[in-house]
């Protein structure tokens, strides 16, 4: 995938509705300005590791707060995955989807950067450093699953090509200042070609079924996938005839 015709923009590749405020523009960092934002990728600065690399807390000269995430090691693997996360969130804009600041690919550098996430990630909260505080009431544990279903429902569905994310779990649903959710690392993301279609997509209830069922508005569509065989626990017949 060429990195030319994502750089040469600087902005998401959706279309805006005539009136509708421009979302944010995205840009290329120089690996100079990187390392001066992170203090050098300064071991105080790191938020966290994962396979992918490390990511840093790092601060701008106008004084915005950044996470840069940096490729561990560079690969052909690593290659692909920077290049299809940068070609998605260039591509969205989403208020439960984390949003793309800029990139930087200098030698065999390769950083993505984000706005800055301050409660850090749901699994930090359920099993990591910040678990011990209980800030996670049923109030916000609902609007968690009910923003990251939102998030994913508007990849599905409402991206353009559509997106199927592959890779969501609780360290890749970051929260922000409210607690609001985002839907982060789209590494392993795939872009589905229109008309694509899933096989007995109708045994299948779709993300945006699951956001209404999250959201208490359709007691029809509970009822009826109560009811749906895929839902049904298996049947325990075969096992009448054999004894412990």
């Amino acid at each position: 995938m060429a990195f030319g015709s994502l750089f040469c923009c600087g902005r998401s590749s959706e279309g805006r509705e005539p009136g509708k405020k421009a979302a944010p523009a995205w840009r290329v960092f120089s690996l100079k300005e990187l390392h001066s934002a992170t203090n050098n990728f300064n071991y105080d600065n790191k938020l966290g590791e994962g396979g992918f690399g490390s990511v840093y807390w790092g601060q701008l000269w106008d004084g915005s707060q950044i996470a840069v995430k940096r490729l561990k090691t560079w690969s052909t693997k690593a290659e692909m995955e920077f290049a299809v996360e940068i070609e998605i969130l260039a591509r969205v804009r989403h208020p439960n989807l984390l949003t793309l600041r800029g990139c930087c690919a200098e030698g065999k550098e390769r950083l993505i950067v984000y706005d800055y996430m301050p409660n850090l990630s749901l699994l930090s909260h359920l099993h990591g450093q910040q678990a011990a505080g209980c800030l996670l009431d049923w109030g916000r544990r609902m609007s968690i699953a009910i923003g990251s279903a939102e998030g994913i429902a508007y990849l599905h569905h409402h991206a353009t090509p559509h997106i199927i994310h592959r890779d969501i779990k609780a360290s890749n649903v970051l929260l922000d200042s409210e607690f609001q959710a985002r839907v982060a690392d789209f590494g392993f993301a795939k872009l589905i070609p229109d008309g694509a279609t899933h096989s007995k997509p109708e045994k299948r209830p779709i993300m945006l079924d699951v956001v209404d069922l999250l959201k208490g508005v359709s007691k029809e569509k509970l009822l009826s996938l109560e009811d749906n065989e895929l839902f049904k626990p298996e049947s325990t017949a075969g096992y009448q005839g054999l004894s412990m």
